[in-house]
């Protein structure tokens, strides 16, 4: 299929025709793995385009080459996890740059920043939800970097990427947005102004809980060449299998999204009326504070919500320890339905005192909702609320 005609698809066509090209050998309909760590070369230096696996490989190249048309991107760069992607982002930054990041994000972004690249860069947390509150901190602060994710891990929390990424503009600020929790399909940061666009690919992109990726999606050719340099000199690139294993999971990509989305709206409306319930919160209900600002910049709500159990960490962790149908782990975005508690698993490493001042209550419970039967998992929620009333 011409490029032409590739670019014009629909986000659910090209999850499955970009990179998805018949093998040139074969025939095959589905790409090969390229599972080699070397090519042959006619003479010193003159190769096909591929010379070691570290550097480039055909089947990471498909993986790229979809990913890229999917954030409507010209560059997309695959790493071996979410966390070594934003390494290469940190690395990419001249030393000593000063760096504003929103705060509530990720634990182990929050540990890579803190005990990694702190004796490197200058941190700076911050409520990016408020653009004023952004700006003023550009003006005090001078960064050269602007980190967000929105909605954030776990409070989900929106921030404006088109206003803040506006304001940034205005002070030659560059900013990533770690889209992970919407995936490429619910929203587009770099539609909206954003520079740099980052996802876990463990989680919505692969979807099927057997893989860790990180990926990379932006329009600046000197930035991209400088992340694949650091990439290939560092070395945490992506496995053929791998990249593979992700391509195939892309492919369900939107009718993934979209029964994700189904089943956690219904969820949340329903733990919304639940007398066990102190509160919800999931980008999809009115009653989230930036409800209006998830309308405007996406186009779904997305399969996470989060909510408080009226109770102490005592009953938290017997709720967690009761539950059946919701397996209790980390990690996010697979077809199964998961459920953590943020302050004892995926932010243990935020001190005690950050977390409580953040929201990260011990009564706090984060669902990653699949694409199971929505009634069965009512049922298996209802039944643990039962069980430890």
């Amino acid at each position: 299929m011409k490029k032409a005609l590739l670019d014009q698809l629909d986000i659910a066509s090209k999850v499955i025709h970009v990179g998805g090209h018949p093998d040139k050998e074969t025939g095959a309909i589905m790409p090969p793995i390229y599972q080699t760590s070397t090519y042959v070369q006619e003479s010193p230096g003159v190769h096909k385009g591929y010379e070691y696996t570290r550097s480039h490989n055909p089947t990471r190249t498909r993986l790229e080459e979809c990913l890229a048309s999917l954030e409507n991107a010209k560059h997309a760069l695959v790493t071996a996890s979410g966390l070594s992607a934003s390494m290469l982002v940190m690395h990419a930054l001249p030393a000593g740059s000063t760096i504003l990041c929103g705060d509530d994000v990720y634990g182990g972004t929050y540990r890579q920043f803190t005990t990694v690249f702190n004796s490197l860069h200058n941190y700076i947390f911050i409520n990016t939800t408020d653009a004023k509150v952004v700006e003023a901190a550009i003006k005090e602060h001078k960064p050269s970097f602007l980190w967000l994710e929105t909605p954030t891990n776990p409070l989900l929390k929106i921030t404006d990427i088109a206003k803040v990424a506006t304001v940034a503009k205005k002070y030659k600020v560059k900013t990533l947005v770690d889209n992970t929790f919407m995936s490429p399909y619910f929203q587009n940061p770099l539609d909206l102004g954003a520079d740099i666009v980052l996802h876990s690919m463990s989680k919505y992109i692969n979807g099927h809980s057997d893989v860790i990726g990180g990926a990379l999606m932006l329009n600046d050719k000197k930035m991209y060449t400088k992340l694949w340099t650091l990439q290939n000199s560092i070395g945490p690139c992506m496995s053929p299998f791998d990249s593979w294993l992700i391509l195939r999971g892309l492919k369900t990509l939107a009718i993934r999204m979209e029964a994700h989305q189904k089943n956690a709206m219904k969820i949340a409306k329903w733990l919304e009326t639940h007398a066990m319930v102190e509160s919800v919160v999931y980008p999809g209900l009115k009653s989230h504070p930036q409800h209006k600002t998830a309308k405007k910049q996406m186009s779904g709500f997305g399969g996470m919500i989060t909510f408080f159990l009226k109770g102490d960490v005592k009953k938290s962790k017997k709720f967690l320890s009761k539950i059946e149908m919701f397996a209790l782990a980390e990690s996010l975005g697979g077809v199964e339905s998961l459920i953590e508690h943020p302050a004892i698993m995926t932010h243990a490493s935020i001190p005690k005192k950050i977390r409580e001042e953040l929201g990260i209550k011990d009564n706090l419970i984060r669902l990653s909702v699949g694409i199971e039967n929505v009634d069965d998992l009512i049922a298996d929620l209802e039944r643990t609320f039962k069980a430890v009333k």
